[in-house]
């Protein structure tokens, strides 16, 4: 099985899209297609979320999909033959749970794993509170799978426009330092708009000593919903292409054209100045990742 730090440093581009579990079976169904549909542009890997908050007693659904994630990515990699990554958050876990967890992705074949501390109640805006027995950052999870010698590709998250709860950009760097240190094998970005963004936030972590591979991620602009849930991402959006989708007023194919646009145009600029990749978020959707991976594929 493929560990992705390894295809990150083979020198080509590498292409990798995000999924989360949908909210019923037929959600579940539709995913798939989406899968087979992005089959043909031959993704390196795909990642599926781990959804759950830090209250102290997740509610079913939560429990479900936790569930879902995992069951997901086995199913990816033994339907499709794509590289299947789950990501886990800490919320709502205790250490043994989380060690459970990790015992069943290594017993089912699993080589890598993304590690987060998860989202307070609600997504953001509240303070993170751990459960009894469980984590309250990040940088323990990645510890637990380095102690217990699982053999597990790590990636984790990080932040070109700084974590909303980092009260400096300085610090938040701090934190990532010691989360690669820890035993991270490669970064992905939250999403952005701006390219200079992710450009300077690769020097200062070189220069801060951290040497993994850091894959930009991108989410193309689909709709005018995803314009406003921007801010909750923690994402800016420049003044030129805010812009442009407010000339497209509300004309939906005129949005998801001047998404697509912009996002292959980031994608093209990313790799020529040096990323090992794009990440994409595709929102369980296939329409606008398939078209700009299509060109960045004609382009190489």
């Amino acid at each position: 099985m493929m560990k992705i730090a390894e295809r990150l440093g083979a020198g080509s581009p590498c292409f990798s899209f995000e999924f989360f579990p949908p909210n019923t079976e037929k959600g579940v169904e539709s995913l798939f297609r989406t899968v087979v549909d992005l089959g043909p542009l031959e993704p390196d890997f795909v990642s599926v979320t781990y959804p759950g908050s830090a209250q102290v007693m997740p509610d079913p659904e939560v429990l479900r999909k936790r569930r879902l994630t995992l069951e997901l990515t086995r199913r990816i990699r033994a339907e499709s033959g794509i590289e299947a990554m789950a990501h886990l958050t800490c919320s709502g876990h205790t250490r043994d749970e989380l060690c459970d967890i990790l015992d069943q992705l290594a017993a089912e074949g699993a080589t890598n794993v993304l590690a987060l501390r998860g989202d307070p109640p609600g997504g953001s805006g509240g303070a993170f509170v751990a459960v009894a027995g469980g984590f309250s950052h990040g940088v323990e999870l990645v510890r637990l799978v380095r102690e217990r010698g699982y053999d597990f590709c790590v990636g984790a998250a990080c932040y070109p426009e700084t974590h909303s709860e980092a009260p400096d950009a300085g610090v938040d760097l701090a934190h990532l330092v010691a989360k690669v240190d820890a035993g991270v094998d490669f970064l992905v970005t939250q999403l952005f708009f701006d390219n200079a963004h992710y450009f300077r936030f690769v020097d200062r972590a070189r220069a801060a000593g951290i040497r993994v591979p850091i894959v930009p991620g991108l989410m193309p602009v689909t709709s005018a919903g995803t314009v406003a849930r921007m801010p909750g991402f923690g994402a800016s959006i420049p003044d030129d292409l805010r812009a442009r989708l407010d000339a497209c007023g509300d004309d939906a194919e005129a949005i998801l054209a001047v998404g697509v646009a912009h996002t292959t145009e980031q994608a093209v600029g990313l790799l020529a100045g040096g990323a090992p990749g794009v990440h994409f978020y595709t929102l369980n959707t296939s329409r606008a990742t398939r078209a700009i991976v299509s060109s960045l594929r004609e382009q190489m």
